[in-house]
């Protein structure tokens, strides 16, 4: 009896044993299983920006299409069309691009409300913005057509919020520079103990300081070596006085943020008020290169290629940068969180729309751009030219900023804690 009974329980501890073990591996198997489904959602999330890149890099190229070439190849097809006008006139050029921008702001617009807010990978919408290709296709297709059937006044509209739209897009672009070069400073700066024995910060803050200072020499011998060029030489002048601004206050004793940061906002600074020049009208005599020949040669479809693909990835990489626009405290990302914002980032391609419509027609409704070019007219370089000042003066104010608030804590008699975003050496 008593044998009996110590095999029964015996029997009944190897069944539960077996028992509890067979309950571990499906627990295993589950979180294996859920593990590697998270694993493919965020591989098709990380995905989907490509293919969204990939769809306004073609807007970018059906826009340039419509505005250049599509009068000669279209017109018998859209003169029925009523909203085109006699002979299709306003479904061309610049009105052309501007019912491309409509329509791509108003896919993007739709990808915006309904990807909002969209927090974990399990959601259905996340499945919308990684999958569902085939309807989001006829979307698109249906969203670039649309326009084309809406009164010419509209699309006019259309066009001046455009342009609030693409300043904003702008604007957002800086941020996301600036959060960059922070970023970056980052990076290339060694920790405070090695600061004595590393000079790899140093190294590369004296290139970029090196760069801004020969850009402006080369700007002034290129643009403004005559005096009757005197709007280059003013927008060039006030960057060189910019330039030495912000270097004076990077190195105050109440600021002290190095050489580094500076150095890379200046290269920037120089940049803009490159292109800025650059999108002036053709004057021969503060030109380098002969009107003549300027919109023939390779250089210039080239330059242009260039341009388009800077445009993309412009809005690409300011749509992923969710971060830098975060106010609030960094919350911890969990395992089935998306890899970025997707109302953001479509909000951001909406902009980028808009800012996509204002190049191409250079920021002028009533502009007719000849071929092969993009944003170039007076309009265009006042716009680049009040976007540099607006960086210089946004960096200044970050490096002041922090000695400002001490200033007005430390008269309160209360502890200062500087922000994270302000840290610049």
């Amino acid at each position: 009896m008593s044998g009996s009974s110590r095999g029964g329980t015996d029997d009944i501890g190897e069944s539960g044993t077996q028992s509890n073990n067979n309950i571990e591996e499906q627990v295993f198997s589950s979180l294996n299983d859920n593990y590697y489904s998270l694993v493919r959602e965020r591989k098709k999330s990380l995905r989907a920006r490509y293919y969204f890149g990939l769809i306004f890099f073609v807007a970018n190229l059906l826009a340039w299409f419509i505005r250049d070439y599509a009068q000669s190849l279209l017109s018998n097809s859209l003169q029925y069309l009523k909203a085109c006008g006699v002979g299709g006139q306003d479904c061309f050029h610049t009105f052309g691009v501007l019912r491309v921008s409509l329509g791509c702001y108003i896919f993007f617009s739709v990808m915006f409300v309904s990807t909002l807010e969209t927090r974990k990978l399990q959601e259905g919408r996340n499945s919308w913005h990684c999958g569902c290709w085939g309807f989001k296709s006829f979307l698109l297709l249906l969203s670039i057509t649309l326009p084309f059937f809406l009164p010419s006044q509209i699309v006019r509209i259309y066009g001046e919020i455009a342009r609030i739209g693409a300043g904003i897009f702008l604007l957002l672009q800086l941020v996301s520079v600036i959060h960059f070069i922070i970023w970056w400073n980052k990076l290339w700066t060694p920790e405070d103990e090695r600061k004595k024995s590393c000079s790899l910060g140093l190294f590369i803050s004296t290139i970029f300081h090196g760069a801004s200072f020969c850009g402006v020499v080369w700007m002034y011998t290129s643009y403004a070596s005559r005096s009757s060029c005197f709007l280059n030489i003013f927008f060039i002048t006030w960057t060189a006085i910019l330039l030495a601004v912000i270097i004076a206050v990077s190195l105050h004793s109440k600021v002290d943020k190095g050489l580094l940061s500076s150095g890379i906002i200046a290269s920037y600074i120089v940049f803009l008020c490159w292109t800025a020049i650059k999108s002036e009208p053709i004057i021969i005599r503060c030109s380098p290169v002969n009107s003549e020949k300027e919109n023939r040669d390779w250089i210039t479809i080239i330059a242009f290629l260039i341009a388009i693909f800077a445009i993309v990835f412009a809005t690409f990489s300011t749509g992923i940068d969710y971060k830098c626009f975060q106010f609030g405290k960094d919350e911890v990302e969990e395992e089935d969180d998306v890899p970025y914002m997707y109302g953001f980032f479509h909000l951001v391609f909406s902009l980028g729309a808009m800012h996509f419509a204002m190049l191409f027609i250079s920021w002028d409704l009533n502009n007719s751009p000849a071929k092969w070019s993009i944003d170039v007219g007076w309009v265009s370089t006042w716009v680049k030219v009040i976007n540099e000042w607006f960086a210089a003066s946004f960096y200044l104010w970050m490096l002041i900023s922090p000695v400002v608030r001490q200033n007005k804590v430390t008269g309160n008699n209360e502890p200062v804690q500087e922000t994270t975003d302000s840290s610049l050496a």
